[in-house]
């Protein structure tokens, strides 16, 4: 009797990506809790001169923002340096008129989703945004640290900062502005993890099982 495969084991997400993934995931939790927290110190009063609770909410979140500056530049290197191109040709579906198409398409359950790389175009748009997004948070950040730390980093930084800083406007629209792409961050994670569960229930792969262990399941005849 013969057997034909009804779906292929194929690697997707390299060990380094799927580590950086779960690291930045990490560092956005602890970045949104403690910022938030730091915005709103509610867990002592006023007039309270207990500062240990705020002193380490603050090292969390300096930690935290470290590292996601890390990996967003580490990530920004693996896209366009990695021996793997799988995130690199998902870019030419976005210049495809017709993979937006199929992928619009699936989304409204009228066929399957087709894609030349990892991500559909509308996948690889949002990523890229979203990549920026956490660049420009990770610079507001670094701006913010050097107008507290005047020292060390915070030193070699102020130059930079103290420009920045002008051409946003001020300190409070710097501040603003970390807050704001804050948000953009926490709508994209509840969208992403929404977007990652249906997927796999649609398509019966590419889905949240893949950043774990590397491996996606398409049919033989998947354009992968």
């Amino acid at each position: 009797m013969n057997h034909s495969a009804t779906r292929i084991r194929t690697l997707v997400f390299s060990p380094a990506i799927r580590i950086f993934h779960w690291l930045r995931a990490l560092s956005i939790l602890v970045l949104v809790v403690t910022g938030f927290y730091i915005s709103w110190p509610f867990l002592v009063s006023p007039d309270s001169s207990d500062v240990l609770v705020q002193g380490w909410i603050r090292f969390a979140h300096l930690i935290g923002g470290f590292l996601l500056t890390a990996i967003t530049l580490v990530r920004f290197y693996l896209y366009f340096f990695s021996r793997s191109d799988i995130e690199r040709r998902s870019f030419r579906d976005v210049m495809s008129v017709k993979s937006w198409i199929t992928q619009l398409k699936s989304y409204l359950w009228m066929g399957h989703l087709h894609k030349a790389g990892v991500y559909g175009p509308l996948q690889f748009v949002t990523y890229v945004a979203i990549s920026l997004v956490a660049l420009v948070i990770c610079i507001t950040g670094l701006v913010l640290y050097a107008n507290v730390y005047h020292q060390g980093l915070g030193g070699m930084l102020w130059g930079s900062a103290a420009w920045i800083t002008a051409q946003m406007g001020g300190l409070a629209q710097v501040r603003i502005w970390h807050h704001y792409l804050t948000w953009a961050f926490v709508i994209f994670v509840v969208i992403h993890v929404y977007m990652a569960v249906w997927s796999g229930i649609r398509f019966k792969h590419n889905s949240v099982d893949s950043i774990v262990s590397g491996y996606d399941y398409p049919k033989p005849d998947s354009h992968h």
